[in-house]
């Protein structure tokens, strides 16, 4: 009995273990919105994708698809994001974004107010 025990939890921890590494919050489609900013209220599309354990994707001006910018790394945790990325001015930009919930983040771009909502 104590064998069927120990194979039993050895079984429950891979299988936990699992689907922790398959929870992947920040990976999908996101409309992220850049309020006040010199050029006014800007909003982005992008779909962050996992690639070789690394988020990667690039930002679309909705307004302005083929104003795109290509991400140049992405630093995460299990409740912020940091996109680097390339300017419109050709230097590296960053958008800092904050978990709120299942679906919205909030954060800054160069110290004016960004929010990001999940799209479905």
């Amino acid at each position: 009995m104590r064998i069927v025990s120990v194979v039993f939890f050895l079984l429950l921890s891979s299988g936990v273990a699992c689907f922790s590494q398959t929870s992947d919050f920040f990976a999908g489609k996101w409309e992220v919105a850049v309020l006040n900013s010199p050029k006014g209220d800007i909003t982005f599309l992008t779909e962050l994708i996992r690639k070789d354990n690394k988020l990667t994707g690039e930002l679309v001006e909705k307004a302005d698809p083929a104003s795109r910018r290509k991400i140049i790394r992405v630093e995460e945790s299990p409740e912020k994001l940091a996109i680097y990325f390339e300017s419109s001015q050709g230097g590296e930009s960053m958008l800092s974004l904050t978990k709120v919930d299942q679906d919205h983040l909030t954060g800054t771009m160069h110290d004016f107010e960004a929010t990001a909502k999940r799209l479905k």
